[in-house]
């Protein structure tokens, strides 16, 4: 999520002892009977309480954990409906593209600020 101020979205990763302290982009997994469209409207819905308007795919990320393999598609979303709140008790936070750090992401969120800068609206 992308506001006209060029700040995206960050929530804060909750149960995972590795990764304590980092920021993710809101999302999740894909169930097995949804495409990726279908699971974006419903992560950011079940996480964040939002309806996402337009949006867009951006890329695919493919990343090595030291335990698995992940896939993610990035989507942008320049329009939602209501306020983004942490459902499941994750904190929030806006940060503008220029000043967001790799190193306060997820390893397989980091190309996605490449793309950011890239797409800046200013």
């Amino acid at each position: 999520m992308r506001d006209a101020d060029d700040c995206v979205l960050l929530a804060e990763r909750l149960g995972d002892p590795v990764f304590d302290g980092l920021w993710e982009f809101p999302g999740g997994k894909i169930d097995a009977d949804e495409t990726p469209d279908m699971a974006l409207k419903r992560e950011l819905r079940e996480e964040l309480g939002i309806e996402i308007g337009s949006f867009r795919h951006m890329l695919q990320v493919s990343h090595d954990y030291d335990d698995r393999c992940v896939k993610i598609d990035f989507f942008l979303i320049n329009d939602w409906l209501g306020e983004p709140s942490g459902l499941q008790g994750q904190k929030l936070k806006w940060i503008h593209v220029d000043v967001l750090d790799e190193r306060m992401l997820l390893p397989a969120d980091g190309p996605v600020l490449i793309e950011l800068s890239k797409q800046t609206s200013g």
